[in-house]
């Protein structure tokens, strides 16, 4: 459905309105539009507080872009923005600074204690101002878990709440900001997160905090605009909605994917297999012999498989007190045990392929709750610890991470009463909702055969909403 508020605060008449009225005022958000795309144009800005550990890696994945590279100068705190390498020219940042800046990345990994987040202020706050409509900003730290120190977990911890904040003030141009956790040595694993945090891809997320670990499997840059290129993907509730979407992005990205619906759902599932140049498999997911049916499948027709996105899912909402057991027993057998039967077996016969992925689709409600919809949130909340669960378990550089999706522009919010569309839309940092696409590139992130070091995250794509944390 068609967000009219945000079409009509972005004409001239508009936008005058809601200036006189004190109402929102959402900027249409900028997303990937082609293949050959660059992550990042325009003018970005690379600082670092003492002693960065990624601040070389992010020079060097810059410098892949024809975005016109910076790093800050002129002040003592910030004197290790220079490690961003030889291609980053200096740039003091005072008063007179002209650029509008497409990207503000930092990195904050080498702060110890609370003396030096002084540098997050030093850094931010000549530039916050020049930092474009639907630009981003991008700090880097050190998993919290990861510090020896209390000092210095407080202090990296502390990362959090900053962003979270960015996120809000530059919210009202479009603009996001979000967190990224590196575990000791594991700065070479955030190629593929710098291109996607930076890129149109993250459009509709922010304020997120995203931890990478170090990884045993190494792989090879792939081509940058097929980069699934070989590997064959299932995406389940595929027939319309996010699920397409989640099709659609992923075989635009190279990979060849087998998309799964109910046998209800086969005209529309045989359609958005057709338009991709996918496989349909007709299948209700909650039978007893789903599991084996989905393995003989990927066996016979693929040898393998190297993505599994668990899509599929159901709403039965009822108050408590008013629900009957079968709308329970529905809700968590398809949004939570059946994803977990597929993967049993799947692994079991050892189908998913090294430095494979497994991608779950909870939602904000797992993380909030919702009113009456005890089923559905015990289920998406349930996805979530799950996902931390067998991301400790899972070998053979397997990941397995979640998206939380919040008001998303589908059919189901488009029956929503007015009210309650209008709050879900508005309630966020960008003041609108987003497209079934967010989500898709997100899951394209988790996929990326270099996103080896993300696993057992749970990334909201929300807008930043204010429900949830």
């Amino acid at each position: 459905m068609s967000d009219l508020y945000l079409k009509f605060v972005n004409t001239s008449v508009g936008k005058s309105t809601v200036s006189t009225l004190g109402l929102p005022s959402p900027v249409v958000l900028k997303r990937w539009q082609r293949t050959d795309q660059p992550f990042i144009e325009g003018d970005v800005l690379v600082g670092a507080a003492a002693n960065p550990r990624a601040a070389g890696v992010v020079g060097s994945v810059l410098a892949t872009s024809p975005a016109n590279v910076y790093h800050a100068s002129g002040n003592d705190r910030l004197a290790d923005s220079a490690k961003a390498g030889s291609k980053a020219r200096p740039l003091a940042i005072d008063g007179s600074i002209d650029q509008r800046f497409s990207a503000l990345v930092f990195d904050a990994s080498g702060i110890k204690d609370t003396a030096d987040l002084r540098a997050l202020y030093d850094f931010f706050h000549p530039v916050i101002r020049k930092l474009a409509g639907n630009g981003r900003v991008l700090v880097i730290g050190q998993d919290p878990d990861t510090c020896r120190k209390p000092a210095q977990a407080a202090s990296q911890r502390a990362l959090e709440g900053f962003v979270r904040s960015v996120g809000k003030e530059v919210g009202r141009k479009g603009a996001t900001a979000n967190l990224i956790w590196i575990a000791p040595n594991a700065e070479e694993r955030i190629d593929s997160s710098l291109r996607f945090f930076l890129s149109p891809r993250s459009a509709y997320v922010d304020g997120q905090v995203v931890k990478i670990g170090k990884s045993d499997i190494d792989t090879k840059a792939p081509k940058s605009s097929a980069p699934l290129a070989g590997k064959t993907a299932l995406v389940t509730g595929a027939a319309r909605g996010i699920g397409a979407a989640i099709a659609e992005t992923l075989a635009r990205d190279g990979a060849n994917v087998v998309v799964l619906d109910i046998p209800a759902a086969a005209d529309d599932l045989n359609a958005v297999a057709q338009r991709i140049g996918g496989k349909p498999l007709s299948c209700d997911i909650t039978d007893a012999a789903a599991p084996a049916q989905i393995a003989n499948f990927m066996e016979k027709q693929e040898n393998g498989i190297d993505m599994v996105v668990h899509n599929a899912g159901i709403t039965r909402d009822k108050t408590l007190g008013n629900m009957p057991e079968h709308f329970w027993d529905m809700a968590i057998a398809v949004n939570l045990t059946a994803e977990e039967l597929i993967d049993e077996e799947l692994l079991k016969r050892k189908l998913i392929r090294d430095n494979g992925r497994i991608v779950c689709v909870s939602s904000i409600s797992g993380i909030a709750g919702n009113f009456g919809q005890t089923n559905y949130a015990t289920s998406k909340s349930g996805v979530i610890g799950y996902v931390e669960s067998m991301a400790r378990s899972l070998k053979n550089g397997i990941t397995i991470n979640a998206v939380a999706p919040g008001f998303i522009e589908t059919q189901m919010t488009a029956a929503m009463p007015f009210t309650m569309r209008e709050a879900g839309r508005r309630m966020n940092s960008l003041s609108q909702g987003g497209h079934p696409v967010d989500v898709a590139e997100t899951i394209g992130w988790y996929c990326h055969p270099q996103s080896s070091g993300v696993t057992g995250n749970v990334v909201r794509v929300c807008g930043q909403s204010l429900i949830g944390k």
